[in-house]
């Protein structure tokens, strides 16, 4: 008899355990019920305000949310001037040069012909122009391009842009064109391009191989250009 009596109690003290837990699990559910509802008005005045410019400040401040345009406009101004600076920063050390065609000179004794250039169009103080040649200051990745408009009856026609170092020369690209069987009209035109590493103090060159090659100097169909990348 007196076990049973223990184990009744003994139930029912875990029954009332077991509710008041419930209890307390209900009263928790209610109140993150409640904070939801208050979390949906504020996004819905907040989110209501931005269609109606005097309700967005009288419902930012109602929910506790404080309006900025002032503040994005501020930092828009401020933005302004670093992006214009980044875009002055960055043109001041890109250096561009494209050069014309001023005339030409043949080296018998090398069987080679090269231009005499004048700058087109450049800015930046990483590429110096020494006649023939082109000099890097600055170490980088440059991007060299190159036409040639030939007007001779060799069969075959092309350029080379040659860098010098330190007394070591390499050719970095060459340009191969076959000429038109028709001698009155012996007109073609070669163009290469691509991307290499310039050390400083490298002499780049544009030479055609062969002596006394025949050109047409215009700026428009002969021309040579360097930029940093």
């Amino acid at each position: 008899m007196l076990k049973a009596f223990i184990l009744c109690t003994v139930v029912i003290s875990l029954a009332c355990v077991c509710v008041a837990v419930l209890s307390m699990q209900w009263r928790q559910i209610q109140m993150l019920r409640v904070e939801l509802l208050n979390l949906e008005q504020q996004v819905k005045l907040v989110t209501g305000s931005r269609a109606d410019g005097e309700t967005c400040c009288h419902s930012a401040a109602r929910c506790g949310v404080t309006s900025t345009p002032h503040l994005r406009h501020s930092r828009n101004k401020r933005s302004a001037p670093s992006e214009r600076n980044g875009r002055r920063k960055r043109q001041k050390q890109r250096t561009i040069m494209h050069l014309v065609p001023v005339s030409t000179h043949s080296y018998d004794e090398r069987d080679l012909t090269v231009l005499t250039w004048a700058v087109g169009r450049g800015y930046g103080a990483g590429l110096q122009l020494s006649g023939e040649t082109i000099t890097v200051v600055n170490n980088g990745t440059y991007f060299i391009y190159s036409q040639v408009l030939y007007k001779d009856t060799t069969w075959v026609m092309g350029h080379v842009i040659t860098k010098r170092m330190n007394g070591a020369e390499t050719k970095l690209m060459k340009c191969l064109k076959s000429m038109p069987s028709n001698v009155s009209l012996p007109l073609n035109s070669c163009y290469t391009a691509g991307a290499h590493f310039l050390e400083s103090g490298s002499v780049i060159e544009l030479s055609i191989p062969r002596k006394s090659a025949d050109l047409i100097l215009s700026a428009q169909a002969t021309f040579l250009g360097i930029f940093s990348v």
